[in-house]
């Protein structure tokens, strides 16, 4: 094989459809937009959402809720996944991204007290729920705020 036998595959590629061309490219004369009315215009056609003056859709159903757009967003991670660490380690938010137990750390990450912890570390992230704080301390460990 050489470079000028190379082509694309069988059947890949397909000539553009080229509309407006006389009567016989099947698309002449009015080049499939039909007669007259307003999407055969030039710039036609309705923006998104539009039902031609009917109440639409995302108006018409009801509205719930509200998003605080200062909340922060924290991760939370149950004491269960801090065995992963060796005893005395420092646990921080990028020690754990580092071991794979988060993705990302957002606005902080946050230990909740669900499970067993076996392991003496110094735990600092942003948050600790009352009962995970007792429970790493019962173990031998730190919890610090940062």
């Amino acid at each position: 094989m050489k470079l000028h036998d190379l082509g694309p595959a069988e059947g890949s590629v397909k000539d553009s459809k080229r509309i407006g061309r006389g009567p016989a490219s099947g698309q002449g004369k009015t080049a499939g937009k039909g007669h007259k009315g307003q999407k055969a215009r030039s710039g036609g056609g309705v923006r998104p959402g539009f039902e031609g003056g009917q109440m639409p859709l995302a108006r018409r159903v009801p509205k719930r809720g509200f998003n605080n757009i200062f909340a922060k967003k924290q991760v939370a991670i149950n004491l269960t996944a801090l065995n992963a660490f060796d005893d005395g380690a420092v646990v921080t938010s990028d020690a754990l991204i580092e071991k794979g137990i988060i993705k990302k750390a957002l606005d902080g990450v946050k230990i909740l007290g669900n499970g067993e912890l076996t392991k003496e570390l110094t735990v600092q992230v942003a948050a600790f729920s009352a009962s995970a704080k007792q429970k790493i301390e019962a173990a031998g460990g730190k919890a610090e705020e940062v």
